[in-house]
């Protein structure tokens, strides 16, 4: 455990940085699984939710949870699979 003030605060900082990021890392799985669910049970709104999951994921990219190539790729993926079930 840190004795300097600074580095104290440093530690509650992150304990709260990394929280946040596990929330926005969870919420962008769930989207993808459901997404992938959605094209492989060929559901009507699979289009609808693919956006939402390539939504999440910039999001997260954003915030800096995915680097951007990450992003990329998760993206083209879903795309990919999209099209291929279409």
């Amino acid at each position: 455990m840190p004795n300097i003030k600074s580095a104290k605060k440093r530690v509650k900082v992150i304990a709260t940085k990394t929280l946040q990021n596990k929330t926005i890392n969870s919420r962008l799985k769930t989207e993808i699984k459901r997404a992938n669910a959605a094209i492989e049970n060929n559901e009507a709104n699979k289009a609808e939710v693919v956006k939402a999951a390539i939504k999440r994921i910039d999001q997260a990219a954003a915030k800096g949870v995915l680097h951007k190539n990450t992003a990329s790729r998760k993206k083209s993926a879903l795309d990919k699979k999209l099209n291929a079930g279409a």
